[in-house]
């Protein structure tokens, strides 16, 4: 620690900010007393208001599916009472990041109650509503403005917790330690946002579809995808804090916030009669007693037990990297599969006579499956695990842009179909028409998985390379902020070509057809452009790290981004070659343009370290 990240008050041998015995008490200028308290009052006033609205109705003449107000209120409750425990024992660390984790997820939560709003008919919510007859914009009931305000107060109430978790980041200097424990958090970080994708609950009721939330209604969808992306990044961000106590209080606000998510629907599954479990709120739920439970753990690493110095400090580290190593390559390979699973299992079903269409775009499933399992079995080669890991943290990429295209064509064709009364197991007041169209087939679902587990597999792989990096620097004697070897300016002139092609390359038809129209960027917005802006927010991530990169890294980063771009770029022979008439496209040679200039580019990198040396 420098002596410009010590507290004035500190001396030698007192702790290490940011350890849980340097918690400035309450009446340290740095903790903010006064905006710290109203910051509890503010999240225990919304807690009260949360269990009010649970008592009470959400919709005129409506009830819920079970007798929820007790869970309600204990889930409403947990998170205040934690904030005031911390703050009436003088950790504002902890209580500031208690609130902070609980207002990111605040905003989410807040739309995903006013779907009852919009149309509590089509809300997934049968703790709180459950219809018994069929209902067009039910009036919303007094409950539903104490939920809202619930929320609200949150939210200001995390305006005031964030400058004393500032205060507390800047006592604590930079991020001392290691902090092992704390790399599992952006993990179930991803599980849980992967769970809030997923339907929350099975259904066989006809007045409570169970969708997931690409299905649902619009509010509902909105919510869950802000839930899915805050639950992650706010895990990221108490990963990222130097101060202990504010880490394991986002840890643990997050996760008490994805608990009241996903417990409801759970227990729904169990009690409510024509009602079941489903992955997706089990995943949440897992992930967010497993949050809270790591608040518990100790962020420091280097206490008494870890304290050796030279070999068995280094081989005490290296079962770490094992796992992590094994986790890379054993997730990207799982992803590869459920990729290819995906691709050669049918996307959709008829419900009649009719005949079933198949997309194209399930051969580029199948490529991107190729593309990402063949650098993960070099995951588990010692000597190219580094250069492979790193090519992995680039290629999940290629099974965004393919999924997306698969899901696209299948949500296209389904979200039209009617409802089949068969299988329900009510009888219906009005006649329904008998089922027709499609509806989606096994290869949606592991579409789906394969979506989930290349997300997971890109975490692990950013987390082994951290993990690699504390391994190499201490065998080699180095510090851990000591600087190595850089690729430099030398490779940034081919890097920013290969970016403004990618930028184009993603952004323009690959091919052409008479009668199709491909979803692009700036024009024909889609669903599949989704996974074309994913793949390019990806590839541009890895060249703006390249110049900061080791040459090792760099180049892996660079041969990944070029193998997504000629994923791109195959696009011609695997889908194009599926529509009559079909010609290249000015986005097939960008692509291949910026793949090529990506490997010479890669290839400077590591001249340029060899001539170093």
């Amino acid at each position: 620690m420098t002596s410009r990240s010590r507290h004035p008050g500190e001396t030698a041998g007192q702790a290490a900010p940011g350890s849980a015995s340097a918690e400035l008490p309450r009446s340290e200028p740095g903790a903010r007393p006064r905006a710290l308290l109203l910051s509890a009052g503010l999240v225990s006033a919304g807690a009260v208001a949360l269990a009010v609205g649970a008592l009470m109705p959400v919709v005129r003449g409506g009830s819920p599916g079970f007798t929820a107000a007790p869970l309600l209120v204990v889930l409403a409750l947990a998170p205040a009472v934690a904030v005031l425990y911390a703050v009436s024992t003088g950790r504002p660390g902890l209580a500031a990041g208690l609130v902070l984790g609980l207002t990111a997820l605040a905003p989410g939560r807040l739309l995903l109650d006013l779907q009852l709003l919009a149309d509590g008919s089509l809300a997934s919510r049968p703790e709180l509503f459950l219809a018994d007859r069929l209902l067009t914009l039910p009036p919303v009931g007094p409950g539903l403005w104490p939920l809202v305000a619930g929320h609200l107060l949150t939210l200001v109430a995390g305006v005031f917790a964030a400058g004393t978790a500032r205060d507390e980041a800047e006592l604590a200097g930079e991020l001392d330690g290691r902090r092992r424990w704390r790399l599992l958090g952006p993990v179930l970080g991803v599980t849980g946002g992967i769970g809030l994708l997923l339907a929350p609950l099975g259904s066989g009721n006809a007045y409570l579809l169970a969708k997931n939330a690409f299905e649902g209604p619009t509010v509902a969808m909105a919510s869950y995808l802000l839930l899915a992306a805050m639950l992650p990044l706010t895990v990221l961000v108490a990963v990222s804090s130097p101060a202990a106590g504010v880490g394991k209080g986002g840890f643990a606000g997050a996760g008490l916030a994805a608990l009241a998510v996903g417990v409801p629907p759970m227990v729904a599954g169990l009690v409510v009669d024509r009602l079941s479990i489903a992955p997706g709120s089990v995943l949440v739920t897992v992930a967010g007693l497993a949050l809270v439970g790591l608040a518990f753990t100790r962020f420091d690493v280097a206490d008494a037990g870890e304290a050796a110095t030279g070999d068995l400090a280094g081989e005490a580290r290296l079962p770490g990297l094992f796992w992590w190593r094994l986790a890379t390559g054993g997730l990207a390979l799982s992803a590869a599969a459920a990729a290819a699973a995906g691709a050669l299992t049918p996307v959709l079903k008829a419900n009649g006579p009719t005949p079933v269409p198949e997309t194209p775009a399930r051969w580029l499933l199948l490529g991107a499956a190729i593309v990402l399992a063949v650098p993960a079995l070099f995951v588990f080669v010692p000597r190219l695990s580094a250069f492979a890991r790193g090519v992995v943290a680039a290629t999940w990429a290629g099974v965004v842009l393919a999924a997306a295209a698969v899901l696209s064509a299948a949500l296209a064709v389904t979200e039209d179909k009617a409802v089949d009364p068969a299988s329900f197991g009510v009888d219906l007041p009005l006649p329904l028409p008998d089922k027709v169209g499609y509806s989606a087939a096994q290869g949606v679902t592991w579409t789906f998985i394969a979506l989930a587990l290349a997300a997971m597999a890109a975490l692990a792989a950013v987390i082994t390379g951290v993990v690699e990096r504390d391994v190499t620097d201490d065998a080699a004697g180095m510090d851990v902020e000591a600087d190595g070897p850089r690729a430099g300016g030398a490779v940034l002139t081919p890097v920013v070509a290969a970016a403004v092609l990618a930028i184009a390359a993603f952004g323009t038809p690959v091919f052409a057809a008479p009668g199709y129209t491909a979803p692009g960027l700036w024009s024909d917005f889609g669903a599949a452009s989704w996974g074309l802006l994913g793949a390019l927010a990806v590839v541009l991530g890895l060249y703006a790290l390249v110049p900061r990169s080791r040459p090792v890294a760099a180049a892996a980063a660079l041969a990944g981004a070029a193998l997504v771009l000629g994923l791109r770029a195959a696009e011609l022979p695997l889908v194009g070659s599926e529509h009559d008439g079909s010609s290249a496209g000015i986005g097939f040679w960008l692509a291949l343009g910026a793949a090529v200039v990506s490997l010479v580019a890669a290839a400077m990198a590591v001249a340029g370290s060899r001539r170093s040396a």
